[in-house]
């Protein structure tokens, strides 16, 4: 899972690694979970409600180049606020919800300021058959812990936008503390 735990003060940059849980693997994205999530990002439920800040790809091949431009290419970490380590959301074992290894989603780690022991957890998109599952609570709860216990952040955010009440309510059920609404501060491709 990681490096051991941090001290206060010793916030680390995140780096590839695999975070276990009882029904999910979060692994670093490789070339080929890039098929699965242009698919997930072809899905038309993913674009209602504001989910995707991003315009929805109108063919498959551009579904692909997307995903390996937004997953694959991500610039990593650097400690001091750019890039982000890249998480493929898949499956631990066979269950109603898919078979064991299916990439069921992603989710990152970003925009870490390691002098003020923050990260960013989000760029989150999962296929709409796993909404309202296990899914969110297991990876958002792998990925805090990496954050809290084994890299030393002291602050951990999350942000959907205005307009996406889906994201919003699940962020609520995970207990998070909702701290306001930045107007205008990030434009949406869309």
């Amino acid at each position: 899972m990681g490096g051991g735990p941090t001290l206060p003060g010793m916030a680390t940059t995140p780096r590839p690694t695999t975070l276990l849980g009882r029904h999910l693997r979060l692994d670093p994205v490789t070339q080929d979970d890039l098929p699965a999530l242009a698919r997930i990002a072809l899905e038309p439920a993913v674009y209602e409600s504001g989910y995707v800040m991003r315009r929805r790809p109108g063919t498959a091949d551009e579904a692909l180049s997307a995903a390996r431009e937004q997953y694959l290419d991500a610039p990593a970490c650097d400690g001091r606020g750019q890039g982000r380590v890249v998480f493929a959301v898949r499956l631990a074992e066979d269950s109603g919800l898919g078979a064991a290894g299916e990439v069921v989603g992603t989710s990152s780690l970003g925009e870490a300021v390691l002098a003020h022991e923050r990260v960013h957890l989000g760029w989150t998109l999962y296929h709409p058959r796993v909404w309202g599952s296990v899914v969110n609570p297991e990876a958002k709860y792998l990925l805090l812990r990496h954050c809290f216990e084994e890299l030393g952040f002291g602050r951990v955010k999350i942000q959907t936008d205005a307009i996406n009440t889906r994201s919003a309510a699940a962020i609520e059920r995970l207990g998070a503390t909702r701290e306001g609404v930045l107007r205008r501060h990030s434009r949406r491709e869309d």
